[in-house]
């Protein structure tokens, strides 16, 4: 990828980093013209990542460049605000586009992408709590053990089981570890 950019006559790769912290680091001090930063990476996340860059500079040009594509993954990485959404597979010509795109300040949201987005949006949100207990539940909880873990009674934990499986449009709790986990809501 890194040869495939330099070879650009308009575009340098021109720092790269091993972990989220030192791509947050490298990218304020320097200042690229277009940031690519991947979800998963060591000790800050991409979606952190984003969010710290964005909040020092408010105008900077992101890329996530990820290889995960639930709908959750997407719609997070698009309102922490990055400005294009790619796959690593897609093609080398598809990555120079949207990296010029991006840098005259213009989006990129392929249209996979986009319908995986416009799914997300619809989908109601679930709680901090409703993802907390969804989160135990995915471990193997039982109600009595997530009401323990909150402090909450296991009667309110019922509850909200009801609003987790109502919201994600299944009938059980297998159901809906199984939507959850392909959403990106949980990982196992």
């Amino acid at each position: 990828m890194v040869a495939v950019i330099n070879r650009q006559p308009d575009m340098q790769v021109i720092t790269e980093a091993s972990n989220g912290h030192e791509a947050v680091e490298q990218f304020l001090s320097i200042l690229p013209d277009v940031g690519l930063l991947d979800l998963r990476m060591p000790i800050l996340d991409g979606i952190e990542a984003i969010r710290f860059i964005r909040r020092d500079v408010p105008s900077a040009r992101l890329v996530v460049l990820t290889s995960y594509e639930t709908d959750e993954d997407i719609y997070r990485a698009l309102r922490a605000g990055a400005q294009g959404y790619l796959f690593k597979c897609c093609a080398k010509e598809e990555l120079l586009e949207c990296i010029r795109a991006i840098s005259r300040g213009r989006s990129w949201i392929p249209p996979d992408v986009g319908a995986k987005l416009a799914k997300r949006v619809v989908a109601p949100d679930l709680t901090r709590r409703e993802t907390d207990v969804l989160e135990a539940l995915s471990i193997g909880r039982s109600n009595k053990e997530i009401g323990a873990l909150f402090d909450i009674s296991e009667a309110t934990v019922k509850v909200h089981m009801t609003h987790i499986l109502e919201k994600l449009r299944v009938s059980s709790r297998a159901e809906a570890i199984n939507v959850a986990t392909g959403r990106g809501l949980v990982r196992l």
